[in-house]
């Protein structure tokens, strides 16, 4: 009869596990503890909620839902010797007794172990003591620079120097500084080995072992091997570094010698043995073990297992392994690539909406999913670092690689980070010796050339009459005559997009800045009435990122071809050392051609009365930025803020990456109608020092802020900034993108051409200029700065009144923890029902079930969940599925309603300052419990409560809110409590209002902050 099968974990290996027990026709179903995404609800495969840390709770629910068969993917679990507790429940599970396991969570006892077992590997030295540690360091007649925390560290603990000063630092701050916390309480100071790594796993019955096809992953983050450590971005099976022969080697002497060796300790090792080997030139040697599937290792092992997994399982347990050997498929390859979210392995933004998994279905590819989830009303979004894998299983490992990028590529994940060299192709297998390359420098110039491949059918893309856009040439060719000019002349123009770059490289939002790099460019080149003809890029960096660098040329291509220009070359700089990781600067450079006699300004045409025309801009363009990034800092607003301009639904990084409009295709009929005097492009200096480039010097500007309209990011830096009307027309184009110089009579003719396409206005005249006046006054400006802050505000409180939330400026999400009948929930319910609320209830978690505060929040339509605390085994286990939940739901502020659980310091310091509590009285007098009997018994005449920032001291925190209540004679505990329930169901709310809208905020002193402006 089939079974029930539980898998533990949560990752891609998880998932992988599940997808090939699910094959097998003895398995009724797949159930994932906890799961994630990929594995929620797919055929057989669901996920369950039970808890995997608390092992009584775990074997009861496994006996209850006929649970035949565990499964235990990751390492803490074994570690914890669930395979013991389960299995002495009567309940089948997979993998090592605890003591077993050791091999993993105490890199010293393997060490130790190796070495009595003369299994090779590293030499080495294991430390309680730093200085002992350190003098090991200094000592050692060989490289001794791998310092290793020696319990676990979640793949993290392992740091390799590159000399014995930073050996030394390193056991400094895992032993004295606890960078590892416990698990780097003994240090293992190893041999740096020479060669090439692989992954050598086997299946053991505690006799007989039977390797798999031997793996490689790859453990930096970018191309090339370049970038930080993480846990894995991608992984191939079979390598062919190793020949049968090679791993009849490891299997005799390493594998089956640690299962000989553990043997002869009384330790019978059944499951899967993991072992990291370095291809030496003195052969094989460990570098670690597992005691599990790795992963990535896993996504590609499962593909290519023939065996039915459940089946190789119990024979594993039945000890017939010898007997009946798993089978593989042969003549077949295996490649996955890991996809990232934007700024692993540091920190990176979750809720990055997942698109396209079906498309790589159906291109024959497998998905395995990691740090996904479902997002609430359906669909797919990131809650991990390593997000999802794709697999392709072909028939040669080029084949499969290609394929596995195709289908990484056709995923929808915004700023998603992933490798295309998940190849092999790192070193020689003989390990011959080289001398330095331009690599080992930092100058990647394979990478180098990748980019130039990707990029040269997007300028192929821009060619246009008098070149063709082949890149790869030491210079470009343009033929004017073929263009059908006369007698040309040329024009020049060059710039950047200044400290903009800082603004798209802190959102990792690259693909606009090439269009502002063209306008900026091209619109200078137009200011002389000249077509853009061709244009050529600089981008430079320390090092390349092959897809930031292409999107951004991509962008630079993109915005040629709105201009009419050809990108017809450019350098790529990769310089280590001048710029940061992610950091890089653009340059562009445009040419092009006007006809002699008809180029811009006509100087000697400009007159008194000549009426100003002004073309409205997108935005901020690219200019004025160090000062936005200024009053942003100084106002504590990121950009992945709600912006409090722009259009709802957008964050602050959205509005100030709105692209440089380009107006070359809009204008240049226009300039070449004749009725144009003058352009003046609007850029650095704004509005005061632009347009008078283009007029004779007795002339001056009068303009009138009133006729145009002023975007609200004007307004809004005006007012937050407290920058003056002047700075304001001196640095920003304040809505006007360009000024041309027109007759009074030509000028209804223009603007009605210009209005057929763009926003435009006749702004303002041209009349002599006085002595000493000065060339440009704007009329009207502050007033009318003014009005474009206050028509934002109607238009957000219109957008939030008329139904659709979708258009509704983004609400604070709240997350709600109760123990009972929640009336203080019921009060913020009713608060966050109006449209005007800053906040919006998520999810509601009771440690109860039950309870009526869960009837009210589902009465509301507010998801509940219930974390029962009788069934965690401790506090930390309870607090982290407490805050797994908050995760879930994307919770950014937690109020707690009568929630009746101490909470531990860790989950406190993570929701600092985003944690509220409500108290019976006036903090900080009656702290603690039965407040209103402490307030009688004192004999106060005012008591009420308090609404505070949540601190690891009890009733500690900053206060928000308090509202006093009069202690009455002859009033009881219970009168007295009546009471000041009722001004907890004002405070709370109120309280909840100023920190979701920003107008209080938690110092970094423990002190409350007030935003004046908002609140």
């Amino acid at each position: 009869m089939a079974e029930k099968v539980l898998v533990v974990g949560s990752g891609g290996r998880e998932h992988a596990l599940a997808w090939k027990l699910a094959q097998s026709p003895h398995v009724q179903q797949v159930l994932v503890a906890p799961g994630n995404a990929g594995t929620a609800k797919c055929g057989k495969i669901r996920n369950s909620e039970v808890s995997v840390s608390n092992h009584s709770i775990l074997a009861q629910y496994c006996k209850d839902h006929h649970v035949g068969l565990v499964v235990v993917g990751p390492e803490v679990p074994l570690a914890a010797d669930i395979v013991t507790d389960l299995t002495g429940a009567d309940v089948p599970c997979f993998g090592p007794v605890a003591e077993a396991a050791k091999l993993e969570s105490s890199k010293s006892f393997a060490k130790a172990f190796m070495e009595r077992h003369n299994i090779p590997t590293a030499r080495y030295g294991s430390f309680t003591n730093p200085e002992d540690a350190c003098r090991f360091i200094r000592m050692a007649d060989f490289p001794a620079l791998v310092v290793k925390a020696s319990g676990l560290a979640a793949g993290k603990g392992v740091i390799v120097a590159r000399d014995q000063d930073e050996a030394c630092q390193a056991v400094m701050d895992i032993m004295k500084d606890g960078a590892f916390g416990s698990a780097g309480e003994t240090v293992v100071v190893e041999e740096l080995l020479e060669g090439e790594e692989v992954s050598c796993l086997c299946f053991s019955d505690g006799i007989n072992v039977y390797p798999m096809p031997p793996a490689q992953d790859h453990k930096r983050l970018q191309d090339g091997d370049q970038g930080p450590n993480t846990g894995g971005m991608g992984a191939y099976c079979p390598t062919p570094q190793v020949s049968k022969e090679l791993l009849q080697v490891i299997r005799e002497t390493v594998l089956q010698k640690t299962v000989d060796g553990m043997r002869k300790e009384g330790v019978h090792y059944v499951g899967v043995l993991y072992a990291g080997m370095m291809l030496t030139k003195q052969g094989p040697k460990v570098l670690e073990f597992n005691c599990r599937f790795g992963d990535p290792e896993c996504q590609v092992l499962m593909p290519l297992l023939k065996s039915d997994l459940y089946e190789v399982i119990w024979n594993i347990l039945d000890g017939k392994l010898q007997s009946h050997p798993p089978e593989w498929h042969q003549d077949s390859s295996a490649v996955t690539v890991v996809m990232a979210s934007n700024g692993y392995p540091g920190s990176y933004k979750k809720g990055v909406e997942i698109t396209g998994l079906s498309q790589v279905e159906d291109m024959g590819l497998q998905v395995f999913h990691a740090g996904t989830a479902l997002k609430e009303g359906g669909g797919l979004v990131s809650s991990g670092g390593r997000v999802l894998t794709v697999t392709a299983v072909r028939s040669s490992l080029e084949v499969a690689l290609e394929a596995a990028n195709q289908g990484v590529a056709a995923v929808g994940f915004p700023g998603a980070v992933y490798r295309r060299d998940i190849d092999g192709i790192k070193t020689q297998p003989e390990h011959t010796a080289h001398g330095l390359t331009y690599k080992d420098s930092g100058v990647d110039i394979a990478a180098g050339n990748r980019l130039v491949d990707m990029i040269k059918p997007l300028a192929k893309a821009t060619s246009r009459t008098g070149c063709t856009a082949d890149l790869g040439g030491f210079a470009g060719l343009f033929d004017l005559k073929a263009a059908g000019f006369v007698d040309p002349i040329l024009v020049s123009g060059t710039d950047g997009v200044g400290t903009k770059l800082k603004v798209a490289q802190a959102c990792r939002q690259h693909g606009g800045l090439g269009q502002d790099l063209v306008a900026m460019c091209v619109n200078d080149v137009l200011a002389h009435g000249a077509e853009p003809l061709f244009f050529l890029d600089y981008f430079s960096c320390g090092s390349l990122d092959v897809e930031m660098a292409a999107t951004v040329v991509g962008g630079i291509a993109k915005a040629c071809e709105m201009a009419g220009c050809a990108l017809l070359g450019g350098e790529t700089a990769e310089m280590p050392g001048v710029y940061l990781l992610g950091e890089y600067d653009l340059a562009g450079f445009c040419v092009g051609a006007v006809e002699r006699g008809s180029s811009l300004p006509r100087l000697r045409d400009i007159t008194e009365g000549d009426v100003l025309i002004g073309v409205a801009s997108s935005g901020i363009h690219s200019n004025g930025f160090s000062l936005v990034r200024q009053v942003l800092q100084q106002k504590h607003i990121s950009y992945s803020s709600p912006a409090p301009f722009g259009k709802p639904g957008q964050t602050v990084g959205d509005v100030l990456l709105t692209p440089t409009k380009i107006y070359s295709r809009l204008l240049l009929p226009i300039l070449r109608s004749g009725a144009v005097k003058a352009y003046a492009h609007i850029t650095g200096g704004g509005l005061l020092e632009n347009i008078p480039r283009v007029l004779p010097p007795e002339l001056a500007v009068d303009l009138d802020a009133s006729r145009w309209t002023i975007p609200p990011v004007f307004s809004w830096l005006h007012q937050e900034g407290n920058i003056s009307e002047e700075e304001m027309a001196r640095t920003f184009n304040c809505g006007l993108g360009a000024v041309l110089v027109v007759s009074p009579p030509d000028a209804p003719r223009v603007l009605e051409q210009l209005q057929a396409q763009e926003d435009a206005w006749i702004v303002g005249s041209l009349s002599q200029k006085q002595p000493g006046a000065e060339p440009v006054v704007v009329r009207n400006l502050r007033q009318s700065l003014t009005n474009a802050g206050l028509k934002s505000g109607a238009a957000e409180k219109n957008g939030g009144c008329h139904g659709d939330s979708s258009t509704a400026r983004k609400r604070t999400r709240v997350g709600v923890l109760i123990s009972g009948t929640g009336t203080n929930l019921q009060a913020l319910i009713e608060q966050t029902k109006s449209p005007f609320s800053a906040a919006q209830i998520v999810v509601v978690i009771s440690n109860r079930p039950s309870v009526q505060g869960l009837k009210r929040a589902s009465l509301a339509g507010i998801p509940t969940r219930v974390v029962d605390h009788k069934l965690y085994g401790s506090r930390a286990e309870f607090d982290s599925t407490i805050d797994g939940v908050l995760e879930e739901f994307g919770v950014e502020l937690v109020c707690l309603a009568g929630f009746m659980r101490i909470l531990t310091p860790n989950f406190v310091k993570k929701w600092n300052g985003k944690l509220l509590n409500i108290h019976p009285s006036l903090l900080p007098s009656f702290k603690g419990v039965n407040a209103q009997r402490q307030a009688l018994q004192a004999g106060v005449r005012i008591s009420g409560c308090t609404v505070h920032f949540v601190a690891e001291e009890v009733d500690a925190g900053a206060i928000i809110v308090q509202e006093a209540v009069p202690v009455l004679r002859g009033d009881t505990e219970d009168t007295l409590s009546d009471r000041i329930k009722g001004a907890e169901h004002r405070a709370y709310p109120e309280a909840v209002e100023l920190v979701s809208s920003g107008s209080v905020r938690l110092g970094e002193d423990g002190r409350i902050i007030w935003d004046s402006k908002r609140s």
